[in-house]
């Protein structure tokens, strides 16, 4: 071993920078393209515009003459087994490794936004179902589960979590997202990368940033943003999950902000990611991505031009397969139109995450192919529990939970079991209809085997299930590239719905969907309303455990959801212009706000204590007392959330800023302790520059945005201060058993 970058012993860099000596400017550019070996099939594409160039795909033996960076979706592309996964990966791993000078193998990246994106993996609840949990720990063990099957079959890489704020429910990747809120969507997605980086698989940010605030609801539609807006919400999760989570990885998004899209913007992929943020990974492109800035933006004139734009601005790999970052961005750099450096200092990034993950070591060889099991029991388990805690009861006259009677289980997704699968599990985004997939079963099938009668024929309850089948581009109501013009329920669902409840039979509408519906009357009229956002292949057998009683209702929305489906498509985090007010004849109020959620059981919350000064770096405690009043034991998400009656710029009305999952036995009760760091009041200011300003703050402590019984305040003082990069991001919470 005469090479320093084959030597493990040595540090990383050095290691890096002894090998990019040696290598040519092929080499170097080759290590920032990936490969994807698309299968000859008919059917639906499965990425956006993949075909989008006219031009043939390129081919893996042109490309690893001077080594690969990244292999595509390998396991996720096609219908194969584990076992055969594994072998492919193993053969083009030897491919890649046998032609180049160095044999360096290329890193494998995988979805994994509901599991591990794979035939026989897993199907975990969707992104909105994390976040209506409130549950961080119970999303990273998810999380550690993906990963470990991942790295099980020799995946180095997973493009999870998307940490895009929804921003307008009319957008078609809303399922994709953990909720409205960016202080849930960073404690959530931050357990997810924590999950995940502690599997060993690199965890990858998406959408970096401003994606989910596209004009209308549209996908990959220009963002309108303004630079607080753009800071204080849609970078805000990014921030944590950096910092707290540890993700080596980040995913620029499709979208243009004033302008400037994504993946030619340096200010943001260099200037805020890097310079600001810190950021030391390797940032990839969306798929196409660098294509787009040619193909779809218009800000490049031809591949090579494209390709320069995304690599001065910070875009390390060209994903999914090479096409800008090949042979057309070299001839710029040898043509002394496009810097070498670079190309050097994307190289360094991709070969310094390579080190660590072991693929320098002169001993590193392919995962050896065998059967694996994927799906297994303590998996099952996992994603049930999941989908129990994140099932929201949004209204109940008592009707629930059932005893065993005679039901009628109804509606377009009664007897469709993807209807619990978002579009980025295998079955919808790869597998043909009717294709392989795993055993889920349907909401009758699994009230039958909860001891229930299921029958047509005079029913004591009816059961109607509505919502959404997610799908890709046009081939869902709900998923990528599916955006709805108004949040009504997709087709005839509403004047169905009205016509089971005139029957005068009880009704239980259960929701089963990717985004918030708007449902006017029909929630007053039906006797109780499930919301369940696409709970994974045990969707089934956890809303019939609801249903049931076997299982509690412990979700809360993630999301608000509409009275009105024309109403202006807004969140809870508004300023109060933003809400009902005199001057507009449209009011916005929602019918569910963010964070509700009911329960078998009731609480009560009292004895707030807060103190009542801190300084402008300093800590305030906010107590409440929680019990449980009923006569069944239950779990109660206790909610803190913030204003600030005065500001230089205006604020939201409140917001969130910590929340505690409290479980209480009757008659019992617990303390809970929030510990707010002044830094969970900053904001930009009129400078652009994140402050912190001394004056009252309010406190307000309930069961939902909208139900906060409890209110008080507290003073910040001394000078206004600029908190750095390290600034406190998350609100730690304290929940001890009193009498």
């Amino acid at each position: 071993m005469n090479e320093p970058w084959r030597d493990p012993l040595l540090p990383a860099p050095v290691r890096v920078a002894d090998l990019l000596d040696r290598m040519t400017l092929e080499e170097k550019a080759g290590q920032l393209t990936g490969f994807w070996a698309l299968p000859s099939r008919p059917g639906a594409p499965v990425a956006p515009m993949e075909d989008d160039s006219g031009e043939p795909a390129p081919r893996l033996d042109d490309l690893v003459v001077h080594g690969l960076g990244q292999l595509t979706r390998v396991f996720g592309t096609a219908p194969v087994t584990a076992e055969a996964g594994m072998e492919r990966l193993a053969s083009l791993q030897q491919r890649v490794t046998g032609a180049g000078r160095f044999g360096i193998p290329a890193l494998a990246h995988e979805e994994c936004l509901t599991g591990f994106m794979t035939l026989g993996a897993t199907v975990f609840p969707g992104p909105l179902a994390w976040g209506a949990s409130f549950d961080p720990g119970l999303v990273r063990r998810m999380a550690a589960a993906i990963g470990a099957g991942m790295r099980r079959v020799g995946v180095h890489q997973g493009l999870a979590p998307v940490l895009d704020v929804v921003r307008d429910y009319r957008w078609g990747r809303t399922e994709e997202c953990i909720g409205e809120d960016p202080y849930l969507v960073g404690a959530i997605g931050t357990a997810y990368v924590q999950g995940l980086e502690g599997a060993g698989i690199v965890a990858t940010l998406k959408h970096f940033a401003g994606y989910s605030a596209s004009r209308g609801g549209r996908n990959m539609a220009p963002a309108a943003a303004g630079p607080r807006e753009f800071a204080d919400i849609l970078v805000e999760p990014f921030v944590r999950a950096l910092r707290e989570g540890g993700a080596r990885s980040v995913m620029n998004s499709y979208t243009d902000v004033d302008g400037v899209p994504a993946a030619a913007d340096e200010t943001l992929l260099t200037g805020l990611l890097r310079g600001e943020l810190g950021f030391g990974g390797v940032v990839v492109a969306d798929y196409y991505a660098v294509s787009f800035l040619e193909t779809r933006h218009g800000v490049a004139g031809s591949r090579g031009a494209a390709g320069a734009l995304a690599l001065t601005a910070g875009i390390d790999v060209e994903l999914p397969t090479a096409r800008c970052y090949g042979e057309p961005l070299t001839g710029l750099v040898r043509a002394g139109r496009v810097p070498e450096a670079l190309v050097d200092r994307a190289a360094q990034r991709v070969l310094l995450q390579k080190a660590q993950l072991g693929l320098l070591d002169p001993d590193w060889e392919p995962v050896k192919p065998e059967p694996v099991d994927l799906d297994p029991p303590e998996n099952r388990a996992l994603a049930r529990f999941l989908a129990e805690r994140s099932t929201v009861l949004l209204s109940n006259d008592g009707t629930l939970p059932l005893r065993p009677c005679r039901v009628a289980v109804s509606g377009p997704y009664a007897d469709d079991p993807q209807a619990f699968l978002g579009c980025y599990s295998f079955p919808n985004h790869v597998a043909l209809p009717g294709g392989p997939g795993p055993e889920v079963p349907t909401l009758g099938e699994a009230l039958a085997d909860a001891g229930f009668t299921v029958t047509a024929d005079e029913p004591d309850v009816h059961v109607l299930v509505l919502g959404d089948r997610s799908g890709m581009f046009g081939r869902g109501t709900s998923g990528e590239g599916c955006d709805a013009e108004t949040l009504d329920l997709p087709g005839d669902q509403a004047a169905l719905a009205s016509a089971v409840l005139d029957s005068g039979v009880p009704t239980v509408l259960v929701l089963v969907s990717g985004r918030p519906y708007a449902l006017g009357s029909l929630a007053e009229r039906a006797s109780a309303v499930l919301q369940a956002f696409l709970p994974g292949q045990e969707g089934g057998a956890a809303l019939a455990r609801i249903i049931s009683g076997a299982a509690e209702p412990s979700g809360r929305l993630p999301v608000s959801l509409p009275r009105r489906a024309g109403g202006q498509p807004g969140t809870y985090l508004r300023s109060r212009l933003g809400g009902r007010t005199d001057w507009s004849s449209v009011d916005p109020t929602p019918l569910f706000p963010f964070g509700h959620g009911l329960s078998w059981t009731s609480f009560t919350c009292s004895d707030l204590a807060v103190d009542p000064l801190a300084p402008t770096d300093g800590l305030v405690a906010v107590s409440v007392t929680v019990r449980n009043v009923g006569e069944v034991p239950g779990t109660e998400v206790v909610q803190l959330y913030l204003s600030d009656p005065e500001a230089s710029v205006v604020r939201p009305e409140r917001w969130l800023a910590g929340f505690g999952r409290v479980e209480l036995q009757p008659g019992a009760a617990a303390r809970v302790t929030f510990s707010v760091h002044a830094d969970r009041t900053s904001f930009t200011g009129l400078d652009l520059r994140r402050r912190v300003e001394p004056g009252e703050i309010g406190v307000a402590v309930g069961r939902s945005s909208g139900d906060l019984p409890l209110q008080g305040s507290f003073t910040l003082y001394g000078p206004v201060r600029h908190p750095a990069a390290d600034r406190v991001l998350s609100v730690p919470v304290e929940i001890v058993p009193v009498p």
